[in-house]
């Protein structure tokens, strides 16, 4: 219960999903054992560790994947259309746990996650998340990776996270205000971007009913291709 995707999951819920238009459902969390799900949805993409977790979705259509980590492309573009979102928090909520560095280094996050840290530094973890982030402003230097990387560069601490476990480094810290902005104009762009292809492909199906005489049957898609080609395209 204590991890990151947990309260990472409750603030999309909270601070972002009430603050995004758009008609489809939204599943926050990966229920793979309950494999329940729907059409027309957005999923929030928490892990690229386990590919096989995803399979279920394969029984869904028309879903927006949404991943905070490049590393989740190859996998999200599997089940639909990939909108990517960069790790964010709200940033005023940590900082009010801000205060003076009495201690000198500790890890901080899952206990799965401590692999390649000395056993001799204490470990953060297994608590609700205000008594976290207290002890966690504490350090001045912290293990940590993913969000609570940035959680931990806002209070102010050094952050190490090359111990061993696979990662990446966020670019920058993203404010939640900010990521709604971010998400929103991701979901206007592929669904923008979908319709634009059935105009297309309703213009191209009149002239050609016209000019043969005849009533076409058709189904629209789009190579996978071509969104990861544009999402990678900087790296």
């Amino acid at each position: 219960k204590w991890n990151g995707a947990y309260y990472y999951s409750i603030e999309i819920v909270e601070n972002i999903i009430p603050h995004i238009k758009t008609d489809r459902n939204w599943i926050t969390v990966n229920i793979h054992k309950a494999q329940i799900g729907c059409d027309h949805a957005i999923f929030i993409v928490h892990n690229h560790l386990h590919p096989e977790w995803y399979e279920w979705l394969k029984r869904y259509n028309d879903l927006i994947m949404v991943v905070s980590d490049k590393r989740d492309i190859p996998i999200a573009e599997q089940y639909g259309k990939v909108a990517y979102l960069p790790l964010s928090t709200d940033v005023d909520y940590v900082r009010q746990f801000a205060t003076e560095k009495t201690k000198e280094i500790a890890y901080a996050g899952r206990k799965e996650k401590d692999k390649g840290v000395p056993k001799d530094i204490p470990r953060l973890y297994g608590m609700d998340r205000p008594h976290f982030l207290k002890e966690l402003a504490k350090y001045k230097k912290v293990y940590a990776v993913d969000r609570v990387a940035l959680e931990a560069r806002i209070l102010g601490c050094e952050v190490i996270s090359d111990y061993g476990y696979p990662h990446f480094e966020p670019d920058e810290i993203i404010d939640t205000k900010d990521a709604i902005k971010m998400l929103q104009a991701e979901l206007d762009r592929i669904e923008q971007n979908a319709q634009t292809i059935k105009d297309n492909a309703g213009n191209i199906k009149h002239i050609t009913e016209v000019e043969v005489g005849a009533d076409l049957k058709y189904e629209v898609g789009t190579m996978i291709e071509i969104p990861r080609a544009a999402l990678t395209a900087d790296e």
